[in-house]
C-alpha cells in the first residue's frame, strides 16, 4: 500500500489544492493532507477551522485523510511511516521553491520521495493569497474555492473588520 501525504497550509482550500487531492487520490492508496502549522505564517484561519474545510472538501474521497502537523514534514513522515511527498505546480516559479524543498527533504531523508503534479489549466493561476486578496476586494471566488469557503472568508474578514477596499477599519 502506498501512502502519500500532501502538505501545505491551506488558508483557504482553493480548488486547485481539490484538484491535486482527487488525482492524486487515484494515483496512490491513500493521501493524508497534512496541514503545516507554520509559526512564520499568521493564516486568517485557525487551525480547525482549516481542518474543516479540507474535511469537507475532501469528504467524498475515501481515501484521502486529514491531519495536521508541526514541525518539520520529514519528521512528520517519519511518525506516520510514509515515505511519498505530493506537490501541486502552478508554474516555473513554484518549481524552483518545490526542487529546493524536495533535495533539502531528501538530503534530511534519502528514502523519501518527491512527486511533482502539473496544476490543471483551469486552476495554474489560483493561490490561497489571490483568493483572500479577491474577497477583500469584494469580489466573488465562487468559481475558485469548494463550497462554502467563500462564505467563509467573507465573514473571518467582516469578523477582523477588513472592509471591501482592504483596508482595516479602525473603531
Amino acid at each position: 500500500m502506498i501512502v502519500a501525504v500532501y502538505p501545505g497550509s491551506f488558508d483557504p482550500v482553493t480548488l486547485g489544492h481539490t484538484d491535486i487531492i482527487q488525482r492524486a487520490a487515484r494515483v496512490f492508496d491513500q493521501v493524508i493532507v497534512a496541514l503545516l502549522e507554520n509559526p512564520n505564517k499568521k493564516p486568517l484561519f485557525t487551525r480547525q477551522e482549516r481542518l474543516s474545510m479540507l474535511s469537507e472538501a475532501t469528504r467524498e474521497l475515501p481515501n484521502v485523510s486529514v491531519e495536521s502537523f508541526r514541525g518539520l514534514l520529514v519528521d512528520y513522515l517519519r511518525s506516520r511511516g510514509v515515505k511519498v511527498v505530493v506537490k501541486g505546480l502552478r508554474a516555473v516559479s513554484d518549481f524552483e521553491f518545490e526542487l529546493q524543498q524536495a533535495l533539502t527533504n531528501r538530503r534530511l531523508d534519502p528514502e523519501i520521495e518527491t512527486f511533482f503534479m502539473m496544476s490543471d489549466s483551469a486552476h495554474a493561476f489560483l493561490s490561497s493569497s489571490l483568493i483572500k486578496e479577491i474577497v477583500r476586494f469584494g469580489g466573488s471566488v465562487h468559481d475558485f474555492v469548494p463550497h462554502g469557503v467563500e462564505e467563509q472568508l467573507k465573514r473571518r474578514l467582516i469578523e477582523i473588520g477588513a472592509d471591501a477596499f482592504g483596508e482595516t477599519i479602525s473603531g
